[in-house]
């Protein structure tokens, strides 16, 4: 297993509520979330105030978790979202901001990047395995191919207005899997409406 993953089963225990399997999460990514802050906060002690938030919030929001769901990137978004919102509060004056400015570019980590975007992947992959056959194939050929709606309905034998109604149906079962990471939603679908062509 990958250390960036937990099992399926740990999540659903999670969402019921067993506090071994909570335990089990904040010793996987309770250091890293710490990280993740700390780059933002550049201080201990409120860094370790983040992680306390961001595992509060995982243990109220448990039971929205999706079991195949990447649950690091849950706690990713929650965690920089309550460092950014921290850092707002404490630099009020002109020259504050301009700091957290210098700040945001500072933790611009391509290797976390690019982790995430793999992760962002994989999990696509398996949310499109789920579709059915038909729609995997339109959407692949759109996304991965760059056809237009009319060449793949010439290609499948079918209406561009099917090719399309498979687009939509895809598309809001990607952004249903996703609606826990708003960020990632953001990211896919400003990647998917370039193919998409409604």
């Amino acid at each position: 297993m990958s250390k960036d993953f937990v099992d399926s089963s740990c999540i659903c225990q999670l969402r019921a509520g067993d506090e071994p399997a909570f335990a089990a999460v904040y010793e996987r990514y309770g250091e890293k979330v710490y990280r993740l802050a700390f780059r933002f906060l550049k201080d201990r002690a409120q860094s370790e105030e983040i992680v306390q938030e961001t595992f509060i919030k995982l243990w109220l929001t448990k039971s929205q978790l999706d079991p195949q769901g990447n649950l690091w990137l849950y706690l990713f978004v929650i965690a920089k979202r309550l460092s950014i919102n921290a850092l707002r509060q404490h630099n009020q004056s002109a020259d504050a901001l301009g700091q957290f400015a210098t700040r945001m570019v500072e933790t611009h980590n391509v290797t976390e990047e690019q982790i995430i975007a793999h992760d962002l992947e994989q999990f696509t992959e398996k949310i499109l395995q789920k579709l059915p056959n038909q729609q995997q194939q339109v959407f692949k050929m759109s996304r991965r191919e760059g056809l237009t709606h009319k060449e793949i309905a010439e290609r499948l034998h079918i209406s561009p207005n099917t090719v399309k109604n498979h687009m939509v149906e895809a598309l809001k079962t990607l952004k249903s899997y996703l609606k826990y990471a708003d960020f990632i939603c953001l990211i896919l679908f400003e990647l998917l409406q370039r193919v998409s062509n409604f």
